[in-house]
């Protein structure tokens, strides 16, 4: 059997993402997501297939190479089904939706996700990767192809009806786990999530749990707040396993960076992509733990492997060619030298809002910890470029790629996840116009809360406007409703607007018992959980110089704290910006601290030293 021709190419040559683009040459007749591609499944009667994966996915590739560079299973899948390529790195909510979906067919959930639906979207077959023959206990695609074809031709009520009640029974289980909860956790209950956590830090290799091994940077940063906040064996929990990741293979000692995850216990054979997400969250911690060698690393990757000429990339692919053949991890064996030589793999360089928003976060932190490589500067080019190119009439872009947009909309994790960046940066740095641009980011959040959502998933009843569909999955990344309630918090407390406590704790509300019994996979909620239930502390430190032992206390930024240092000019720009923390301390002859809790504030002080006993109380 032979391919037929198609026109994916002319479909997918103009996406912006690197990963539409690398299936655009393939004789499989591609539609991006949207509702061209459900009104031509419609037309010609044939179920969807709906593939899911990212650029610098390894099994993406292997499969995209196996499967659908064949022209007789391309021609197969033409005459069988309407394919969609998804980028889940760009449509976040729908790689919610369908891996939740998938969930009632496959264990195994990952990527590459495979699902057949029905022609308006709803599934009723899910798996992984497929080879292009039968492999071990795999099913080859082309069998699979039959298999739906042939349900969707001779059982099609049944096919119908199983598809329905699956969409039916996770809305109601989605309904079920998200509904308010009636008590919020109280901070005894944060330190039982703390130990519960603890617990599963595998005693022989380190980290947490088993096989395969990811770098759980919310869950370490959720045991720095525990430390922060006195909790000893969190924070020991977070160093030893900080220390661990840097000595394993996960870390790229010659380049800088960390890979996405290991396939065993001992963080042994890596999965070498390296991804924006994974590094700015480790970049945090280091920065927070005072491992200011580590986050240099980090930072020298970031600003040398995925940092454009506007925003940062999303990640870095695992394969490169070495010797005309495609070589899984074998530029990172290499050396220094013998990579020199070498065409690095390839970047995927689509900006994605909310991801370079976590990098602005950690780029503060390493800031305030004197970490090296100008992180502060970088950190205000970026949070300026962002502003200047992603924010457009008050709303965000989910992603752009070399100054195209993307036409996905946003999700609640840009909004959240750029606000409190540039919270942070705005308050290490004493820039009070980016605190003003969070400041606006968050209200039209709040604004449009309701229509977020993928509106393709909305009318096809397979999400709701203003839910997050699907598991949060805070293993490595916060989630978008974490990331706005730490964000709606600190900007509570900066503002000196209780009113935005409670609507940051509407984001958080329904996943609050969950986090507190599944603390890995919801450290995100904790971390917002751990800022709502700590105490109310402000260090306001004004002054023209603020250098030598003035730099020791800009680390300390516990949970529950606003710490922000400026001169007196930029104390001034917080003020008329209505922050009135900043009220009567503009005008100082030297450099002045002011430190304040539950709304009592000690006396001024001019001299630093005079200041640590009082923090570490």
């Amino acid at each position: 059997m032979m391919a037929t021709g198609n026109t994916s190419g002319n479909r997918l040559a103009g996406a912006v993402s690197p990963y539409l683009l690398s299936h655009a040459h393939q004789d499989v007749d591609w539609y991006p997501w949207g509702q061209e591609a459900f009104d031509e499944a419609v037309r010609r009667d044939v179920p969807l297939l709906i593939s899911i994966g990212y650029r610098t996915c390894h099994w993406c590739h292997v499969m995209s190479r196996e499967c659908f560079d064949d022209p007789d299973i391309a021609a197969l899948i033409n005459e069988s089904v309407v394919a969609i390529k998804v980028d889940r790195e760009e449509h976040g909510d729908v790689d919610a939706t369908y891996l939740m979906q998938a969930g009632a067919f496959t264990k195994n959930l990952g990527w590459p996700l495979t699902v057949f639906a029905t022609p308006t979207g709803k599934a009723f077959y899910a798996a992984t990767y497929l080879p292009p023959e039968p492999r071990d206990s795999l099913p080859s695609l082309p069998d699979v192809l039959h298999a739906v074809t042939t349900a969707w031709r001779d059982n099609r009520e049944d096919v119908l009806t199983q598809s329905q009640s699956l969409v039916d029974a996770l809305a109601a289980a989605s309904d079920a786990i998200t509904s308010p909860a009636g008590v919020m956790p109280e901070l005894a209950d944060l330190a039982e999530a703390s130990r519960s956590a603890q617990q599963q830090e595998d005693p022989v290799h380190g980290g947490f749990g088993e096989a395969p091994k990811f770098p759980m940077a919310p869950l370490l940063n959720f045991l720095i707040d525990r430390g922060e906040g006195g909790d000893s064996d969190a924070r020991a929990c977070a160093e030893r396993v900080l220390g661990v990741y840097s000595r394993s293979a996960l870390f790229d000692s010659v380049e800088g960076g960390f890979f996405r995850y290991s396939t065993q216990a001992d963080f042994t054979e890596p999965h070498y992509e390296r991804m924006l997400t994974d590094n700015a969250g480790l970049l945090l911690a280091y920065s927070r733990v005072g491992n200011t060698d580590m986050a240099a690393n980090i930072v020298r990757f970031l600003t040398h492997q995925l940092r454009l000429d506007g925003g940062f990339a999303s990640g870095q692919d695992s394969e490169s060619v070495i010797d005309g053949q495609s070589s899984e991890g074998g530029y990172y064996l290499k050396d220094a030298n013998e990579r020199a030589s070498l065409e690095p793999p390839a970047v995927d360089d689509k900006v994605v809002t909310g991801w370079n928003g976590l990098l602005l976060e950690a780029l503060a932190a390493a800031h305030r910890a004197g970490v090296a490589g100008e992180p502060g500067a970088i950190a205000q080019e970026l949070a300026e470029w962002l502003v200047a190119h992603h924010v457009r009439n008050g709303s965000l872009l989910r992603l752009s790629r070399q100054g195209v947009a993307s036409e996905a909309p946003a999700t609640l994790e840009d909004y959240g996840g750029l606000a409190l960046g540039l919270l942070e940066v705005g308050s290490a740095l004493g820039w009070a116009e980016g605190v003003a641009h969070a400041r606006d980011i968050l209200h039209a959040a709040l604004d449009v809360e309701g229509g977020l959502g993928d509106p393709l998933l909305v009318s096809q009843g397979l999400s709701r406007p203003g839910h997050t569909p699907g598991d949060l999955s805070e293993g490595a990344t916060p989630s978008g409703p974490s990331l706005m309630a730490l964000a709606l918090l600190r900007w509570s407390h900066l503002s000196s607007d209780p009113t935005l406590r409670e609507r940051a704790l509407s984001f958080i509300a329904p996943y609050a018992q969950q986090a507190i019994a599944q603390p890995l996979g919801f450290a995100g909620v904790l971390r917002a959980l751990e800022e709502y239930r700590a105490s109310a502390r402000e260090l306001i430190v004004v002054g023209e110089d603020q250098g030598g032992d003035w730099e020791t206390l800009a680390a300390w930024n516990p949970p529950g704290t606003v710490s922000l240092f400026a001169t007196p000019a930029q104390a001034s720009e917080f003020l008329k910006l209505g922050i009135g923390l900043l009220e009567g301390r503009t005008d100082v002859s030297s450099t002045t601290a002011y430190l304040c809790e539950a709304g009592v504030c000690a006396l001024p002080v001019t001299d630093p030293a005079a200041l640590v006993p009082q923090l570490t109380q």
